[in-house]
């Protein structure tokens, strides 16, 4: 395994009779850590519990959009974070495939990353879950060098999971930063890639969810995602990104709901509910094309592009691309 571990994480201490053990990994220290933030725990669990509510209170496709949009938000702050700025628009155009002159790599991520927000892959199938292909070649992709391939991926694995199994005693939400120091002593992805743990420590947060399917940290990520320091500073700043990262998540839903009323409410003197339609389309999808919207609402191009144009000078939408041809659509501020 490479030796590109923090130092914070690595294994610094033996016991009598066992094999070296990694200090940040040992249960107790978690549990003490959890018990001397039990306020903050759970303050962080309620304002979950909100966010749990609030998407669990929308339709179906309004829910997909809604995790969709997070998750987006989510992206864009993971990559940021790692040095490879992307925007949540540049990645929604990618993920539609429109054109977006932007890093591969990154890109690549990006939407690895969206698929398994919205749910794709099991946590206990790292290898199915990073989308791995069984190797025992040396001859990989730059952005996987540093991961161990074939028998030593599948000795990783399992020691990774081995330990997040040890620390089930700890709730889903004060659990990741343990869990994201031993993702590094695994080896299990580059040591400067944030998006991986990240991803995964997310869906795992969302245990035992009932719309959730992974807890968003947003800016308030940035604190965790490249973490040090004793268990008990990196639980405080975990709960705390938690208890953020919901609140802003929330905040953003019933923006998105807020405004929906207001939107209808300047559109009511438009004859017909074709503004209506669009307005629904557009609060459960991030961002839509003319042709989207023509699609999920039923009305003609014609009609939707000039009631697009009409709702974009009252203000009520923004055009992200700037373009005059496969132009993407979003809800106003």
């Amino acid at each position: 395994m490479s030796n590109s571990i923090p130092s914070s994480d690595w294994l610094d201490e033996t016991e009598a009779n066992e094999k070296p053990a990694a200090p940040i990994l040992r249960l107790r220290d978690w549990l003490q850590a959890q018990d001397s933030h039990s306020g903050l725990l759970a303050q962080a669990a309620a304002s979950l519990g909100r966010l749990d509510a609030t998407l669990g209170g929308l339709g179906a496709e309004a829910r997909a959009g809604a995790t969709r949009r997070l998750a987006l938000i989510e992206l864009e702050s993971m990559l940021w974070a790692q040095g490879s700025p992307l925007r949540r628009e540049e990645i929604g155009r990618e993920v539609m495939d429109a054109r977006a002159g932007t890093d591969l790599e990154s890109m690549r991520l990006a939407r690895w990353g969206l698929r398994r927000f919205e749910g794709q892959g099991l946590l206990d199938d790292l290898r199915g879950f990073l989308g791995l292909h069984r190797s025992e070649s040396a001859g990989l992709a730059e952005a996987l060098a540093a991961r161990p391939v074939g028998e030593a991926f599948d000795a990783a694995a399992a020691e990774f999971l081995s330990t997040a199994a040890g620390f089930s005693a700890l709730e889903p939400i004060a659990r990741a930063p343990v869990l994201r120091a031993a993702w590094r002593i695994a080896d299990l992805s580059s040591p400067e890639c944030l998006v991986e743990p990240g991803t995964w420590t997310a869906r795992d947060m969302a245990t035992g969810m009932e719309a959730l399917k992974f807890v968003p940290l947003g800016r308030a990520g940035r604190s965790v995602w490249i973490d040090g320091g004793t268990p008990a500073d990196r639980m405080r700043r975990q709960l705390e990104a938690v208890l953020q990262g919901t609140t802003e998540a929330r905040r953003e839903l019933l923006r998105i709901a807020d405004w929906a009323l207001r939107a209808r409410q300047a559109t009511a003197t438009i004859k017909g509910d074709n503004s209506a339609r669009i307005i629904e389309a557009l609060a459960a999808n991030p961002l839509m094309t003319t042709a989207m919207v023509e699609t999920a609402t039923g009305i003609s191009r014609d009609t939707a592009e000039r009631l697009l144009s009409r709702m974009h000078s009252m203000g009520l939408l923004r055009e992200v691309t700037g373009a005059r041809r496969f132009r993407l659509w979003t809800a106003g501020r």
